[in-house]
């Protein structure tokens, strides 16, 4: 661990992955925020964590990830009740068998799995910094594999949309983002890496219904099923493990580095990304530079 007593946040911490990293990261005796839909479940799961870990100290904040207006409420709550962030695990995901989109107009695979990543980060990254040695940690999957590139010109899949592609094309983001973000927070102290954590029996997409749960049980049987605890290793791995102090921009899959696909690998589309989710968030250059 980076210290003795690190503050900790964790989104989609409720369910599966997301909570068992809560609950590995209390167990080890931290501050843990749990950011979560809704705030009943959020509660519930906070005092089964309390009495799991043995820790009492968590912190729950509610907001839906899909409505930017939500991420920058719970972004200043954040910040007003946390007075340090060690830790920022980006975990919350979704997956939709039909095409929908936001109250901001984005589609909503891409809108919760990458752009609530990258403007929720933002909006916390200073206090990273000045929390800083701190670690940011991004769950993107294998599923990035699913597609040979970002789409930029269709990036809410208006053509073509299904539901499998659109998945892994919001995670290959995830990589592409981890990337450019760790290039421009080179010499700041925050690392960024992300994760493949395995294909977990969660809740991911039972929202869609029998079919849905049918899908992701196809897709338990590419990448095999794993315990939400086994899920959790690697998201806990690149969160704590002291080997890893310094570095950053890395992919990891079963608690080890890992070789994403090419396309994740190409700096000028994560740079091309970066820019178009300034401009889909809702932040200027400045406020989005990460370090630069």
């Amino acid at each position: 661990m980076q210290r003795k007593r690190r503050t900790c946040l964790v989104t989609g911490a409720t369910s599966g992955i997301g909570r068992a990293t809560a609950l590995g990261l209390a167990a080890q005796g931290a501050r843990v925020g749990i950011l979560c839909r809704d705030r009943d479940k959020g509660e519930r799961t906070a005092a089964d964590i309390r009495t799991r870990s043995g820790n009492a100290d968590l912190e729950v904040f509610v907001a839906d990830l899909a409505s930017q207006r939500q991420i920058r409420a719970v972004a200043a709550e954040i910040l007003e009740r946390l007075d340090r962030i060690d830790l920022l695990v980006n975990n919350a995901g979704s997956i939709h068998l039909s095409r929908t989109e936001t109250e901001d107009g984005i589609e909503t695979t891409f809108a919760v799995n990458h752009l609530a990543y990258f403007l929720l980060t933002h909006l916390l990254l200073d206090r990273l910094r000045a929390s800083s040695p701190a670690r940011i940690v991004n769950v993107a999957s294998h599923a990035h594999r699913f597609v040979d590139g970002m789409k930029f010109d269709d990036l809410g899949y208006r053509e073509g949309y299904a539901s499998m592609r659109v998945y892994g094309h919001s995670k290959l983001a995830n990589v592409l983002f981890t990337r450019e973000l760790a290039r421009r927070l080179d010499g700041s102290g925050v690392t960024v890496n992300a994760v493949h954590p395995g294909a977990v029996a969660t809740g991911l997409g039972t929202n869609n219904g029998l079919w849905a749960r049918v899908v992701m049980r196809l897709v338990g049987f590419f990448f095999r099923f794993r315990s939400p605890e086994r899920g959790a290793a690697t998201s806990l791995y690149a969160a704590s493990e002291p080997m890893l102090e310094g570095v950053t921009g890395r992919y990891f899959a079963n608690s080890r580095e890992a070789s994403p696909s090419t396309a994740a690998t190409d700096d000028d589309a994560a740079a091309r990304l970066w820019t178009i989710s300034e401009t889909l968030t809702g932040l200027t250059p400045a406020t989005a530079t990460a370090g630069n």
